[in-house]
This record gives C-alpha cells, sequence and structure tokens, in this order.
C-alpha cells in the first residue's frame, strides 16, 4: 500500500496545494496559513452576530463561519453582511449547513463560501446498519449527487467557495455500512461529492476531516492526501480542526494534538481550534500553532534520510499556477516510512521493568533543578504528603518516575514513586537497588557497572550509530531517553524511532522535550505537537517535559512548573488515547445551533464528575453532530429542544427529553445505575505511604 502523505518526512516543507479564492482573502497555494473561527450567537440575531464577528476579527480571524441551520437563517445571512460592511468589516462570511440544501443553495448566493457536511447534506443517519449491492449502493450515491450537483452549480455562477467537510461523529448510515466508522469511510464520504465539483469544473474547493479522537483525525487527514494524489484529484487545501476539543487546558491539548501532528509534516492552510469558550479565544490559540512555522524551514537542522531507502528528501514546487497542479506536476512526496501513517499501532518492544511490553506509557518528572527537596514538594508530581497522618495519596496525575539528577532524594518515597539519578551518582550513593541510573552515551559505551534491571540512556538521532544500535538491541535492561536540540524537533525524533524500527531494537523510548525560555502557554502547545504526534504514530513509552530556565528562580516558582508539566504530560497521553488518567470531555465548541449554555453546563457537569478517572462524558449543544461525534464516549448530554436534554449511553439514548434542571442528576443516576459512579469522599481518603 502507498503510505505517502506529505511533501517530506524530515525537512519541514508546506504541501503545496491549490488557491482557492474566498472573497478577497485566498487560501492555500503560497499564502500564509488562515486562521479562522465561528460565531455562537442565534444566526437571526443580527447585531448580535455583527458584534461578535468584529471581536473575532479583532482578535485575529480572517474567516467566520456562521451557522445556518435554515432557510430563514441562511436570508439574514444577508443583514448580517450588510451591516459589516457598513461598518467596513470586510471579512469574508461562512455559512455552515447541516441538513438542509436548500438553505445552502440560498446561502451560496450571499456569503463567500458554503460549508457542507457530506453525511447529512442529503443522507441520514439513524445508526442503522443496512446492507448495500453495489447496484443498491452506486443509485443511492447518483440520488446524493442529483441532490448535490444545484449547490455546485449556483457555487460556481456566484464564485462561491465551498468547504465539504466529513466529521467523524455524522457519517451516513450508508458509509458506516459499506466502510465502518473509519478514516477511510470519511474520506469517501468527502470523495464522492469532490468528484462531482471536478466533473463539473468546480475547483474552489477546501476539505476537512474532522473528528474528536486525535487518531481517527490525523489517520483521516493523511489518507485523504493520499487519496487525492491517488485519484488524480486536485491538491485542495486543508482546513485543520479537532471537533469537539473541549475547553481549557484540556481542549488546547488536544488540539495542539491532532492540529500540530498535521502542521509538522506541512499540511493545512487554515486552523480552526474549536473550544467551549467564547470563539474569541480560539483565534489566539490557532495563530500560536500557526506561528511555529513561519520560519521554521531556516530554523531546522537538517535530518538525514534513512540509509535503507526508506526516506527520500525531495525539492517543493513553488509555482500557484492552478492550471498546473495536477497529479503530474505535484511535487514527489517521500517513500514509504516504517509505520503505517493511516493506522494505529503501538511500536512492539520488550518489557523492561514496567516500560514498554503492555504497560501503559511512563511519566517522569524532572526535579533535578529544585533545590532542598521535601516531602510536602512531591504535591507537584502528584504525591500528596499528609504530616498530620504521615502518609502519602497519590493522585490520578501522580507521576511513575522522579529525576532527581546529581541530587539523591534524601528520604523514602511513596509507593508508586520510582526515582532516577545521574550515572555518577548512583555509583557515589552506592548503587542503590532502588535507584535507577542515567547515563549518557559515553557513559553507557564505558560502564562497567550497571543497574542489574533497569538503566536509563540518553540518545538522539546523531548517537544511533550501528555499534551503539547493537549494544542496545543486546541489553535488556535499557530504557532510551530519546532527545533533539533540532527545531524541527518532532520528525528528528521520529527519524530516530525509524532507526530503531529498522534496526530491529525493541528498547522502550522515553521522549524527552526541554523547552527553554517559553510562555506556560507556548509549552503547553509546543509540547502536546512534539509528543503527542509521536504518540499517535505508536511511538513512544513515556515522556519528560523539562525547563531550562535559571536554577536561582525561587523554589515555589519551580515546584508550579514542575506541577504544570506532569499536568501537561498526562494531558497529552490522554489527548493521544494512550494513558486514560482523568476524565474525558468530548464538548463541542458551541454555535447558534446550540441550545442550552455550553461553557456553564460543561463547568458544572465538569465541577461533579471530574474524579471519574478515564470516564468519557460527550456534552453536546445539539443534535447535529451529537451522537456520532460522542460515539465513543460513555455516556452523552445532548441538546434536544429548549430546556430538554437526551441522556445517552454510548451511542443508545436511555432519556430523551430531561429537564435541564434535573439532567445532571439523572446523568449521575444513569452512571450509577452502571456501577460507574465513585463518591468524591471516597477517593479523597489517604493511601498508605
Amino acid at each position: 500500500m502507498n503510505t505517502t502523505y506529505c511533501p517530506s518526512l524530515t525537512e519541514y516543507k508546506r504541501r503545496l496545494s491549490r488557491e482557492v479564492k474566498i472573497g478577497d482573502l485566498p487560501m492555500g497555494g503560497l499564502n500564509p496559513i488562515r486562521v479562522q473561527s465561528m460565531t455562537t450567537v442565534d444566526t437571526m440575531d443580527t447585531m448580535g452576530s455583527v458584534e461578535q464577528t468584529l471581536r473575532m476579527v479583532e482578535a485575529g480571524c480572517e474567516y467566520v463561519r456562521i451557522t445556518a441551520p435554515s432557510v430563514k437563517e441562511a436570508q439574514n445571512l444577508l443583514e448580517i453582511k450588510k451591516e459589516l460592511r457598513k461598518r467596513g468589516c470586510t471579512v469574508p462570511l461562512i455559512a455552515d449547513i447541516h441538513f438542509t440544501p436548500n438553505a445552502a443553495e440560498l446561502a451560496a448566493r450571499i456569503v463567500e463560501k458554503v460549508r457542507v457536511n457530506p453525511g447529512n447534506y442529503a443522507d441520514k443517519k439513524k445508526f442503522d446498519l443496512i446492507e448495500y449491492t453495489d447496484s443498491s449502493y452506486a443509485a443511492e450515491v447518483d440520488r446524493i449527487r442529483e441532490r448535490f450537483r444545484p449547490l455546485v452549480q449556483i457555487c460556481k455562477q456566484y464564485g462561491t467557495a465551498m468547504r465539504i467537510g466529513t466529521n467523524h461523529g455524522s457519517l451516513s448510515d450508508r458509509i458506516l455500512s459499506r466502510y465502518g466508522d473509519t478514516p477511510l469511510g470519511m474520506v469517501e464520504s468527502a470523495l464522492e461529492f469532490l468528484r462531482l465539483c471536478e466533473e463539473e469544473n468546480y475547483y474552489d474547493v477546501v476539505l476537512s476531516m474532522k473528528a474528536s479522537n486525535t487518531q481517527v483525525m490525523v489517520q483521516a487527514y493523511r489518507l485523504l492526501v493520499q487519496k487525492l494524489d491517488a485519484e488524480g484529484l486536485q491538491p485542495y487545501p486543508l482546513h485543520l480542526g479537532v471537533t469537539e476539543a473541549g475547553e481549557a487546558e484540556d481542549g488546547r491539548i488536544k488540539s495542539a494534538v491532532g492540529i500540530g501532528t498535521l502542521l509538522e509534516d506541512g499540511l493545512g492552510d487554515t486552523v480552526r481550534v474549536s473550544l467551549t469558550e467564547a470563539p474569541e479565544a480560539e483565534a489566539p490559540v490557532a495563530r500560536a500553532l500557526i506561528d511555529r512555522y513561519t520560519h521554521r524551514a531556516e530554523q531546522a537542522s537538517p535530518i538525514p534520510p534513512v540509509v535503507s531507502g526508506q526516506l527520500s528528501v525531495v525539492s517543493q514546487q513553488t509555482s500557484i499556477d492552478n492550471e498546473q497542479l495536477t497529479t503530474d506536476n505535484q511535487p514527489p512526496t517521500t517513500d514509504s516510512s516504517p509505520i503505517n501513517p493511516f493506522q494505529y499501532q503501538r511500536r512492539v518492544t520488550r518489557e523492561v521493568l514496567n516500560f514498554g511490553g503492555l504497560n501503559v506509557p511512563r511519566v517522569v518528572v524532572d526535579f533535578s533543578r529544585l533545590p532542598g527537596l521535601e516531602y510536602a514538594d512531591l504535591r507537584a508530581a502528584g504525591h500528596l504528603y499528609s504530616a498530620f497522618l504521615d502518609k502519602f495519596q497519590m493522585s490520578d496525575l501522580g507521576a511513575d518516575y522522579l529525576y532527581s539528577g546529581q541530587q539523591p532524594v534524601p528520604f523514602m518515597l511513596p509507593n508508586g514513586l520510582r526515582e532516577l539519578v545521574d550515572y555518577s551518582a548512583w555509583l557515589d550513593a552506592g548503587q542503590r537497588p532502588e535507584h535507577y541510573p542515567v547515563l549518557t552515551q559515553a557513559e553507557y559505551a564505558a560502564a562497567g557497572v550497571r543497574h542489574p534491571a533497569l538503566n536509563f540512556v540518553f540518545q538522539n538521532l546523531a548517537s544511533l550509530t550501528p555499534p551503539t544500535l547493537a549494544q542496545l538491541r543486546d541489553d535488556t535492561t535499557v530504557v532510551i531517553i530519546l532527545y533533539t536540540d533540532n527545531a524541527h524537533a518532532m520528525p528528528e525524533i521520529r527519524r530516530a524511532f525509524f532507526e530503531l524500527l529498522n534496526h530491529d531494537v525493541p528498547n522502550p523510548v522515553i521522549i524527552n522535550r526541554q523547552y527553554p525560555a517559553l510562555t506556560p502557554e507556548q509549552t503547553q502547545l509546543y509540547a502536546a505537537t512534539d509528543v503527542g504526534g509521536l504518540l499517535l504514530d505508536g511511538l513512544g513509552d513515556g515522556v519528560v517535559l523539562s525547563t531550562e530556565l535559571l536554577p536561582e528562580r525561587p523554589k515555589a516558582e519551580w515546584l508550579t512548573t514542575i506541577d504544570e508539566l506532569n499536568q501537561l504530560s498526562f494531558g497529552i497521553l490522554q489527548a493521544a488515547r494512550t494513558r486514560m488518567s482523568k476524565t474525558e470531555y468530548i464538548s463541542c465548541p458551541s454555535c447558534g445551533r446550540t441550545l442550552f449554555d455550553l461553557q456553564e453546563t460543561t463547568a458544572m457537569i465538569r465541577q461533579r464528575t471530574d474524579h471519574l478517572k478515564g470516564v468519557k462524558i460527550g456534552i453536546m449543544g445539539c443534535i447535529v453532530n451529537g451522537p456520532g461525534e460522542m460515539a465513543d464516549a460513555d455516556y452523552g448530554y445532548v441538546g434536544v429542544g429548549k430546556g430538554k436534554i437526551a441522556l445517552y449511553r454510548g451511542q443508545e439514548v436511555i432519556k430523551k427529553s430531561v429537564p435541564e434542571a434535573q439532567a445532571v442528576d439523572q446523568l449521575i443516576d444513569l452512571m450509577r445505575e452502571d456501577g460507574r459512579w465513585v463518591e468524591k469522599e471516597f477517593l479523597e481518603q489517604p493511601v498508605a505511604g
């Protein structure tokens, strides 16, 4: 199978897409990556929509999307547009359409772009499994194409752009019956519509493959690029987004894991970060993700191709003449990598103590720069000490290992926490069995004495020479700590993983990233991209995040930073779906269709349920994407009418019309019936140290 999906796996090269004009602001080609968001005000509230749009533009939005669930909202887009233009705001407007082709056809005459969802534009979703013959399936496709054709012709006539936006949560019963709930189904859903666009010689198209599951989302975008090339279709621009990402830190981490992974490989022409917050809060996050790549090519160090030929470095085409952007004229992509980029499979490793094998990825917290470690300081690693009881309690975000560097911890650590020390300190401390040494490559090559069960060895791509690879392969006690100083960090670490794969080195690997002189917000987004992108490909058995800030900082500041990095590590593992350590909320960002206050409701549900480790709760403002997008959630809370909520167990509706005032209590009652509910008071009991 052809697994190529980007211009280069080793150099930063942005995919050259077709340029699409959206009003006066083109997308794709050599244009910058654009920022966009979506209003949350009722579309019939003209002045409210205008004021919110102006705030979004001021925050950095270059395109603004507005929902048009029916013809009346589509018609009111004209009034919104008139008022914006009257105020001197020329931002291109995008109509968001679900279920209603007549609304799309009207909106296409008014705004600069329409977004249609192929899963529900002229198709249906009732979670029915339908048996199709090839002829009956083809007949359904023809029916849908004929319903879609008028919109294509109107867009072509009026110069209106279109986004064909597949949502993982709203794949039709027809697609699900043939392709299953898969990235391939998402891609095929869009391609059915795209093929008709090309038949009509209409090319002002943008594509998206959104999902709340970051693994599915990344796989679908990669597969889409591969399929476009394989079918000889135009290289259309990509709209990147993780749908229903949630709020606050979790929403930002999850968005960065999905969006950042694709940006690293040069994919993406516009970004929308979907947060359960005011839409003007989304644009700065999107901009922070995008700006990291503005000078990436100049800042990055060269990464050599794989000697065995799995990778090749190619030149990037610079022409943006759309007439020349055929498959034959596209730059060649990289050859196949040792992993399948379209399907998650964790790298097979040997088990070393509790690393690798079938163990979850481990979290290591770096205390090496903290002076005078005390019992209470371990709170920053998720281990809470009670002086009154002389006991430790480990939270759900309790780190697995502590790295103390040259200063071994002067007291006994609590159960559940183990210690890494530098090799020289390990020797000086008498090679204590509860200490595990950390060696440089030079120390490892020369060391005569090592721990009999577990040793950690720092490696980077340059140090993975054939003799080193052979030594590592034969050493059943080594866990590799993989690091890089390259600005193009994630691809270089991935390239190092490829060396391990190509030489059959089965040692577990901890991903180590250090972020000097960054703000906490930048560190959050960058680490989620660098580490999360590797985890999505099944690479990595642990993570350690560090900062290089000056050691003379006050101790309280150090502890705050360590605590933030520990929580960030667990957040990245959860967002990449590789270790579930806390409650997950799959909550939509709200829009004009929303039937309750999403931010307030999400905060209320979180306040009462955030102690339920590993439980996934979907919180959806309306029925459009709700049941599907929260398909892998354990429970769902979905608006179905004014003041009315439907409660789900998985994809099954359990209660159809619960008064909003009672809905959270009844959601908890449902968990209690299933034996999934635990009282917070029970969890707060300390455990022995």
